[in-house]
């Protein structure tokens, strides 16, 4: 319980300190919130998404789940998203994994995980996906931190393939889907530069949710 009490007393400084830096910090917090930034990243308790990229309350919209997902079929994930984009119209929407990711190394195991194993096996499938790139790294640290850059680059991928997204793109020119890793031994964000031109064009085929014939990007608008 001493653990659960100094929560509250944490609190306590916390709004002491808020209000010494900035006596109007509450009342501007209590405010609608106008992030431009969508944040999907693992649920990882080393990751403060806010802290890493140096934002305030109010600047970032956060989603985290076990391994930064998105599964179409996840309602939390896909109205996330919805909300984000067509009501508080984020320009950006970013993936952000990181390194020394459990929920991917999970996946690495070839056992029963029980109640995991349907979540786990999106991440299987990012390794079908890649199997001749992967299994050409010997390395075990090597392959494991690039499965989490694949891993990243499919669920950006899995946002560009929305409807939501990709209507709220036609008509206004944003939100632009980046997919990053944050690596815990150096605290550095390392942006895998997702070129989200090409995979918006190469998906139309199948993908196109539009009605729109045509729905290439913009290099410029980044």
């Amino acid at each position: 319980m001493a653990s659960y009490e100094q929560i509250f007393e944490n609190n306590k400084k916390w709004v002491a300190a808020q209000k010494a830096n900035d006596p109007d910090f509450f009342e501007k917090l209590a405010r609608d919130q106008q992030p431009d930034y969508l944040y999907i990243g693992c649920s990882d308790s080393r990751v403060p998404a806010n802290e890493i990229m140096g934002l305030e309350p109010g600047e970032l919209f956060v989603h985290r789940n076990v391994a930064n997902l998105v599964n179409n079929t996840d309602l939390n994930v896909m109205s996330v998203i919805n909300y984000a984009v067509r009501y508080l119209q984020v320009k950006h929407i970013v993936v952000c994994g990181h390194y020394n990711c459990g929920g991917v190394k999970a996946a690495m195991v070839p056992q029963d995980m029980g109640i995991l194993n349907p979540w786990l096996r999106t991440i299987r499938d990012v390794y079908r996906l890649h199997e001749n790139e992967l299994d050409s790294i010997k390395n075990d640290e090597e392959r494991y931190n690039r499965l989490v850059e694949l891993n990243v680059i499919e669920q950006s991928t899995n946002i560009i393939k929305t409807a939501t997204v990709q209507k709220s793109y036609l008509a206004k020119g944003f939100p632009i889907v980046h997919g990053w890793v944050f690596d815990l031994h150096t605290g550095i964000l390392v942006d895998l530069n997702i070129n989200f031109p090409k995979i918006l064009q190469d998906i139309q085929k199948i993908y196109n949710l539009t009605g729109e014939s045509s729905l290439n990007a913009d290099e410029n608008s980044y």
